[in-house]
């Protein structure tokens, strides 16, 4: 797991994330999968990058869930470099052998229309471009109630939607030993 925030678990006791959730179910259908999750709150894609090849050595995964961007929208950074980052991040990933999962997010209206729906087409670019698999938004079917006092990162009460979310679209992608 390469992400933010929202896969770090921001907020909420580490075994409540969306991430442990995950790796909690897939010990029942798939042992063979074991989640590291290397997720930094406040991360954009920039970090990504620079932290990407240690993160690919160190752990040698068969599957990346690469969930970066969020940041990078919220600070309104060039969506061009925004995009030539995960690239980096997916190719890294693809010559070390690994299979990505790209996850999506959304931004906030209040960042204009032309701004938001550009951010949001970078993700399905990329999955096209690098013939992957992408979770269009993360957050996909939270209500309001779902998310902290911040309005941004959702409440350990959501993280079981959110596990649900990945896990639906994962699936298909793992191999059975």
């Amino acid at each position: 797991m390469f992400g933010d925030s929202l896969s770090a678990g921001y907020n909420i006791a580490q075994d409540e994330s969306w991430v442990a959730l995950l790796q909690q179910t897939l010990r029942e259908d798939h042992p063979q999968y074991n989640i590291v999750n290397t997720s930094i709150s406040g991360e954009t894609t920039a970090g990504g990058v620079r932290r990407i090849a240690g993160a690919l050595q160190r752990h040698q995964p068969t599957l990346i869930i690469i969930e970066l961007g969020a940041n990078d929208g919220l600070r309104g950074l060039p969506l061009i470099t925004m995009k030539k980052n995960l690239a980096n991040i997916i190719t890294q990933s693809h010559e070390s052998g690994a299979d990505v999962l790209l996850v999506g997010m959304k931004l906030p209206p209040n960042y204009g229309v032309a701004y938001t729906k550009k951010f949001r087409h970078v993700y399905a670019e990329l999955a096209k471009r690098y013939d992957i698999t992408l979770i269009p938004f993360l957050l996909e079917g939270l209500t309001t109630q779902d998310f902290q006092a911040d309005d941004l990162h959702p409440t350990a009460a959501a993280q079981a939607h959110i596990m649900h979310n990945v896990l639906q679209t994962l699936t298909p992608l793992l191999k059975n030993p």
